[in-house]
């Protein structure tokens, strides 16, 4: 019996289809990759710094870790609450290129502390619990280093504060519990002192806060966007005056520790116009009276609406939008292609001790350009529950390290819900995936760790297998985020356009852009600089503006 040849066809048509279509599919989603099974400590706060290190820690007073400090090194702190000598670590420092990990030492508590990157690349943490609520601490980006701490360097005391870097080179101190005021780091002699802010007496929710951790981004005019709650003002911190209140966000609801949302400020585009437009996304938090009702056993579920503003546009209006599922403690990570990964959390409940339930495994990508009921797409989920106290940050390479996961005052591995969470996860996006190879940039120029200034041409040389479409190149620059709480501090992207694309050399291009024109668009500092073709982005490099 002889087969027909159209049959053939069809049966090869058939089988290439859906092989594309499962392809398609699983690229799509995402894939997760287990890195570590143990680091030992919680990742409750992460920072990634310029020599692709992260720094990791939890808080002292949780008891023994399952990491101990090197050399017989012991902490003797006698205000700790649990454990007056300590000879296991709570802090660590995570070596992506190696995937591996040593114990760092932290004196005091730095349990829902806050922190920035100063422009030498030295992370600045702030505040704490108990004796370490009014300390600062160094980290320096150097091999074998370790935290230094400084007594007293906080004019208050700051817990569940928030951080950004400012344009000057300063950082700003905003808020934490029963603090409402604000202060500055370094301090000099005019900005010694506190400065009160009414804004997060008038968003305080008595006996539940909602306001905690607020949500601050650097606008393009050098004011502060700071929303705490459920709604936002601009702010003039150099001259102590709310230059905008903007309207509240629809329906209400709360989105700001323990109602814990999240926000990012959406890709910066279009830098040498003459009117820079910046946009804010607000997503996820929990009811009004969630927390409370948690406390007493109920739990409410999750919002499951985003708020995006135009913060710049003269009568800024929120427009809402609904994500595929509820999410309260989720994160926020800006992706290298310009998207947003929604990631992390719970269904239902809130923040605080075992308060959340039905954990959200399934992160979704979030894509600002696309029409409004058209921009989230869900993701592969994880096996792992991602509840209180977890964060995710962005690797130079593009993946998002996940760790953390503690709901619990101590480190509980057993007989409990969400036991505590040492290991450490990345998740590769999609356009991660090895189908995209020939579209794939890699930078040949410049080297990482370049330094750069201000309104600067810059040729950025890179190398594609395949055929290039010169109009679809673009460069973004992304500044590395200080992450706990479901907040990232100080995190930003820009989209440098592409001003020219040449062919140099076989499969070698040249790309020129205008770098960021002042400290109001990027303050100085490092920054990952990516190129990306048709939505792939190559693995980044490492700038410097000075």
């Amino acid at each position: 019996m002889t087969t027909h040849p159209n049959l053939i066809l069809a049966f090869l048509f058939f089988f290439l289809f859906h092989f594309l279509l499962i392809s398609l599919t699983h690229a799509a989603g995402g894939k997760w990759l287990l890195l570590q099974q143990n680091i030992g400590i919680s990742a409750m706060h992460m920072q990634l710094l310029h020599n692709d290190r992260v720094v990791l820690f939890d808080r002292t007073d949780f008891g023994k870790s399952n990491l101990s400090l090197p050399k017989g090194k012991c902490r003797n702190d006698p205000n700790d609450t649990v454990l007056k000598v300590d000879c296991t670590a709570h802090s660590a420092e995570y070596d992506v290129p190696t995937n591996s990990f040593r114990p760092l030492m932290v004196q005091t508590d730095v349990w829902c502390s806050s922190g920035s990157v100063a422009q030498d690349g030295s992370l600045i943490q702030t505040g704490g619990f108990n004796d370490g609520e009014r300390r600062v601490r160094i980290f320096q980006s150097c091999t074998g280093c370790d935290w230094k701490e400084y007594d007293n360097g906080l004019a208050a005391r700051r817990w569940y504060a928030t951080n950004h870097i400012l344009p000057e080179g300063r950082q700003i101190i905003i808020g934490g519990r029963r603090q409402f005021n604000y202060e500055f780091y370094p301090k000099s002699e005019s900005s010694s002192n506190v400065h009160s802010l009414p804004f997060l007496v008038q968003t305080n929710d008595p006996k539940v806060e909602n306001n905690l951790y607020p949500f601050v981004f650097l606008n393009v005019d050098g004011n502060l966007f700071i929303f705490a709650n459920n709604r936002a003002i601009l702010f003039d911190y150099v001259k102590n005056v709310v230059v905008k209140t903007y309207p509240q966000i629809p329906g209400g609801e709360p989105r700001s520790y323990p109602s814990t949302g999240s926000a990012v400020l959406l890709p910066l585009k279009n830098l040498q116009a003459r009117f820079v437009e910046a946009e804010v996304l607000v997503c996820g938090g929990a009811p009004k009276g969630s927390y409370a009702k948690a406390v007493n056993g109920t739990f409410v579920e999750a919002l499951k609406t985003c708020g995006r503003i135009k913060i710049t546009d003269p009568n800024p209006q929120w427009v809402v939008e609904t994500m595929p599922q509820a999410r309260v403690m989720g994160d926020m990570t800006l992706l290298p292609d310009g998207t947003v990964l929604i990631i992390n959390g719970a269904a239902v409940g809130t923040a605080g001790w075992e308060f959340g339930r039905n954990p959200v495994l399934n992160p979704v990508i979030y894509q600002p350009d696309k029409a409004v009921g058209s921009r989230f797409e869900q993701q592969n989920p994880t096996t792992i529950p991602r509840m209180y106290h977890s964060a995710a940050v962005l690797l130079r390479d593009g993946r998002v390290l996940v760790g953390g996961s503690n709901p619990h005052i101590y480190y509980e591995f057993t007989n409990v819900l969400f036991p505590t969470e040492l290991r450490l996860e990345s998740f590769n996006p999609d356009y991660l995936d090895a189908m995209y190879v020939n579209l794939r940039p890699k930078i040949v120029a410049p080297q990482s760790q370049a330094k750069i200034n201000h309104g600067q041409k810059l040729a950025v040389r890179f190398y594609v297998e395949g055929t290039v479409a010169p109009n679809l190149v673009s460069v973004t620059m992304v500044a590395p985020s200080f992450t706990t709480h479901s907040f990232s501090m100080n995190q930003r992207l820009l989209v440098l356009a592409a001003e020219s694309v040449t062919n140099v050399a076989k499969s070698t291009y040249q790309v020129q852009v205008t770098t960021p024109g002042s400290g109001n668009l990027a303050p100085s500092g490092y920054y990952i600089l990516y190129v990306v073709h048709q939505q792939i982005p190559s693995e980044g490099i490492w700038v410097q503006i000075l």
